[in-house]
């Protein structure tokens, strides 16, 4: 008897549609599994007998062979234990269906419970693109398929349940359900004392999606500054969610509380995370911190503490917004459109350039320390902000700054102009505009344009670093509601471009 149940092998964030054929045939006791399989799709063999049989049902004698199709595609995971055994009572004649529509993922317990699994909504959106959308996976993992428009999302909790799912129509459908924004962040800009300065730089970035770099002394409030910004991004959109949420998705990270990613991601690695947590890879390609940071921030704190090499892989996902990684067989893309946040010490001993403390560091030690940063690192982050520490009238006072709620209603006023500005383009916001755009969007006068070209030359900043310019003086301008960029939005820019380049 020969039963066919799909099911689905993910290929970075993507799902890709495996046909689970089993053939069940007179002969010797025998159990393979062919198609190219893993260690731990090799081993389902022992946890599927022992799931069937703990079941209460008659595990069928004779030569069973169970094809993973298409042949020459790598299978990984534990998520074909529910379709091996599913093809294994409908080959047996426990189940009625010969050909199980559903694209069906799931591990098994040697009991017989049926266990979530990593990478549902990819499959789910998978299931969305076949003739019969629906999917059928782990009561756990339900929220999270339920969660693509347009599938039916069905669940087992047993692979007892089985007979009557499919035999008798009682089947458990899970109906979508989309939570609010989250709203667990307790920081607010309210709290953060003076640094108006370095908060004004945190606004412009968020607005127009710009890398930002702050070299200060410990204590001047970088870090507090930097997890305070998800307070003021505009909320994510409802295709923004399902895109990053695929990336959780595929690293274990969603649950049956938590089926979509709501608020904008905050990544925050120590300094002591490997090139492959940062930037994602491994023998089985897996998104790291660049891609969980998708649509949101990534936050390095001690900027200078991490290692040079991994500073500067950074280059290529800041520039292309992806990552590339390509192995033997196989070559895997994943998204990293991310906002860069960036905190540094200006020496090993934090008090270069303080008004009260004196730096024990010797210029070596200090050019040692900052040369972490290479120029083409520093040319991709578009705002460097030197933060001053806290002066003793800011410290002791008892009033409260600007709320992030009054800031994040002028940041979404200005993302809403980006948003018609670049309706007809691939262009997500200021940061990301092409030659094109900046020659359409961004066009000067004679006075600024002068003021702009002095500041290239007395700086000697590269072409790179013009542009960035440009493109950050149109986020001044779009917060200001201007239509065009002033010479008051050039000079702004230059501020925060080359304050602490000359320092450096």
């Amino acid at each position: 008897m020969l039963a066919v149940v799909y099911s689905a092998s993910l290929i970075g964030i993507d799902a890709q549609l495996v046909e689970v054929e089993v053939d069940i045939s007179p002969g010797l006791p025998q159990f393979i599994i062919v198609g190219l399989p893993d260690a731990t799709v090799k081993e389902s063999k022992e946890r599927v007998v022992s799931a069937i049989k703990n079941a209460g049902f008659s595990f069928p004698q004779g030569k069973i062979i169970v094809n993973l199709a298409p042949a020459d595609l790598k299978k990984e995971g534990s998520a074909f234990d529910l379709p091996i055994a599913l093809g294994i009572l409908s080959a047996g004649g426990i189940i009625e269906e010969k050909n199980i529509r559903h694209v069906v993922v799931g591990e098994l317990s040697l009991e017989g419970s049926v266990r979530p699994v990593s990478g549902v909504l990819p499959s789910a959106i998978l299931a969305s693109s076949l003739d019969k959308k629906s999917i059928l996976v782990p009561d756990e993992n339900g929220t999270e398929a339920a969660a693509v428009p347009g599938v039916q999302a069905f669940t087992l909790e047993h692979i007892n349940q089985a007979p009557s799912f499919f035999n008798d129509g009682e089947k458990k459908q899970i109906a979508p359900n989309y939570p609010d924004e989250e709203s667990e962040n307790e920081m607010d800009f309210c709290y953060i004392k003076g640094q108006e300065y370095a908060k004004r730089a945190l606004e412009i970035a968020v607005t127009g999606g710009h890398n930002l770099l702050m070299v200060g002394a410990p204590g001047s409030g970088k870090s507090m500054m930097a997890k305070s910004l998800p307070t003021i991004f505009p909320p994510l959109s409802f295709d923004e969610a399902l895109e990053t949420t695929r990336i959780y998705s595929v690293r274990g990270y969603t649950s049956k509380d938590q089926p979509l990613i709501r608020s904008r991601p905050f990544r925050s690695p120590h300094h002591s995370a490997s090139e492959v947590g940062i930037i994602g890879g491994g023998s089985n390609p897996m998104p790291g911190e660049v891609s969980l940071a998708h649509n949101g921030v990534l936050f390095l704190d001690e900027l200078t503490e991490f290692k040079r090499n991994l500073i500067d892989t950074l280059r290529q996902p800041l520039e292309d917004k992806k990552v590339s990684i390509s192995r033997a067989r196989q070559s895997v893309t994943f998204p990293a459109d991310f906002m860069l946040v960036a905190a540094c010490n200006p020496c090993p001993c934090g008090n270069r350039n303080h008004p009260f403390q004196e730096c024990i560091c010797s210029p070596l030690e200090i050019k040692r320390y900052m040369g972490k940063l290479s120029a083409p690192i520093l040319d991709r982050i578009d705002l460097q902000v030197e933060v001053n520490p806290l002066k003793e009238k800011d410290l002791s006072s008892t009033a409260l700054s600007e709320p992030s709620s009054a800031i994040r209603k002028r940041v979404e006023k200005a993302v809403a102009l980006q948003e018609k500005r670049f309706a007809q383009s691939n262009t997500g916001n200021n940061a990301g505009m092409g030659e094109q755009d900046l020659k359409k969007f961004c066009t000067l006068n004679n006075e600024a344009k002068n003021l702009l070209l002095t500041a290239v030359q007395r700086y000697g900043l590269s072409a790179r670093s013009y542009n960035r310019m440009l493109k950050v003086s149109r986020t001044i301008a779009d917060l200001a509601g201007s239509e065009n960029i002033e010479p008051l939005h050039i000079a702004e820019a230059i501020q925060y471009r080359c304050e602490t380049h000359c320092n450096m």
